[in-house]
C-alpha cells in the first residue's frame, strides 16, 4: 500500500509520470523505498531546498507504522 501511495503522489508532481517507479526493499535499517523518476524531473521532485522531498518523506512516515527511508533517483541508475 505504501509504495502505491508514494507512486500516486510522485506521478502527480512530475512531468513524465510514465517514468515513475517505486520499489520497496528491506535491509538492516528497515524498509527502503526507491523512487525513480525521469532525469528532467529530479529538480521538481526534490524541490527548492529539498522541501518537496522532505514533505514526501513526512507523508510516508505518517502513513507507515515503522521506519521507512525514501531514496529519490533518476532512471539512469
Amino acid at each position: 500500500m505504501l509504495t502505491q501511495a508514494v507512486e500516486h503522489l510522485v506521478r502527480n508532481i512530475v512531468d513524465f509520470p510514465d517514468d515513475v517507479s517505486v520499489r520497496s526493499h528491506e535491509n538492516a535499517r528497515g524498509e527502503l523505498l526507491r523512487v525513480r523518476v525521469n532525469p528532467e524531473d529530479i529538480g521538481r521532485i526534490i524541490g527548492r531546498s529539498g522541501r518537496t522531498a522532505n514533505a514526501l518523506r513526512t507523508v510516508v512516515q505518517a502513513l507507515s507504522d515503522h521506519d521507512v527511508r525514501v531514496d529519490i533517483m533518476d532512471v539512469r541508475h
